[in-house]
């Protein structure tokens, strides 16, 4: 059992986590500025699409992601039966109270499978507001990808993308892959480029690498991964930790996904939930810190001057907008 004492032994560090813009980022379309508000995904659960037992359970289980998967998760010969239940939660609305994020992950376009599940999941007036897409690889893909969404939901529709690099190429590639993403939606394609999830396993089986506990095979992959991610202010996924029983290992490689910039993690078990969420969490401490200083803001905004200084530290806009983030966050895991 996890004791309180280390946990917040391993979390301190984290306090300074929060230096980029989490909440909100500002895009621009043409001629058109939106701000798009922050959706938590610090713990990502997966959950098998033809599996009721473990679907019966995700509205007891508290992550702020959960995963309905058609990929990895489900075996080929429970595809069909994946995509029809997928299909019936939705349009059933049978989680219509869950405060928590209900996605899809489909399969990927080179299986062979994925035209069958858009068709499938996004058939009907309600459907997810979010997808998954894996191994991303290609600029041709995320074409497919936009002109398939245009002809099942129309140009009018926006919904939330989160793509897979699980690849020694799609990670090389990485930061050409997002920017065709925000090249397609300022052409009008139909989805918002919102996050990016690292594919650890998948990515050690292409490159030979072998998995360890302490990932140190992962460390420049992961950081140029995190580093890709926000240099486009997409949330960026970390790793799952395998080995679900081990809470300590669990819980010192979210503090060291959280050091790195990460703002969530992936989950496979329910036992892995409050460690991750708590890991990817802003403290109190910082909470407080962020409320004062846009405090002070506002009171050097009205009297009209300019920049000012706060416990001792000349203030920005960029450390403004941080705050302002962790605020955001806090608010929405609050209302969560």
């Amino acid at each position: 059992m996890l004791k309180t004492n280390a946990l917040k032994k391993f979390l301190f560090p984290i306090r300074q986590c929060f230096s980029k813009p989490l909440n909100m980022r500002l895009i621009t379309y043409g001629n058109e500025n939106a701000t798009k508000k922050y959706t938590p995904r610090r713990a990502m659960m997966y959950v098998p699409g033809n599996d009721w037992k473990k679907i019966n359970k995700i509205s007891s289980m508290g992550a702020d992601s959960f995963i309905l998967d058609c990929e990895d998760g489900v075996a080929l010969n429970r595809k069909d039966e994946a995509r029809s239940n997928i299909q019936k939660i939705f349009q059933e609305k049978m989680f219509s109270v869950l405060k928590s994020e209900l996605s899809v992950r489909i399969n990927s376009i080179e299986s062979g499978l994925c035209k069958k599940d858009l068709e499938t999941i996004l058939k009907g007036p309600i459907f997810p507001s979010t997808l998954h897409l894996p191994k991303m690889e290609t600029k041709v893909q995320l074409d497919w990808l936009a002109q398939e969404l245009e002809s099942l939901l129309g140009k009018n529709h926006n919904i939330k993308l989160i793509v897979f690099v699980e690849s020694a190429r799609a990670l090389l590639d990485m930061k050409e892959l997002i920017q065709h993403c925000f090249t397609l939606m300022d052409q009008g394609a139909p989805f918002n480029l919102e996050a990016a999830v690292f594919g650890s396993d998948d990515f050690c089986a292409d490159i030979g690498a072998t998995r360890t506990p302490e990932a140190k095979e992962l460390i420049y992959s992961r950081q140029h991964f995190v580093t890709c991610a926000k240099a486009y202010r997409l949330q960026a996924i970390d790793l799952v930790y395998i080995n679900f029983k081990d809470m300590d290992g669990l819980l010192r490689q979210s503090v060291e996904g959280a050091q790195m910039g990460f703002t969530g993690k992936q989950v496979i078990h329910p036992s892995q939930i409050e460690i991750v969420q708590q890991a990817f969490s802003p403290s109190k401490e910082k909470i407080q810190w962020a409320r004062e200083l846009v405090q002070s803001f506002d009171e050097h905004q009205q009297s009209g001057k300019g920049a000012f200084t706060f416990h001792g530290n000349m203030i920005d806009m960029p450390l403004l907008l941080q705050a302002r983030n962790i605020l955001e966050m806090a608010d929405r895991l609050d209302q969560n």
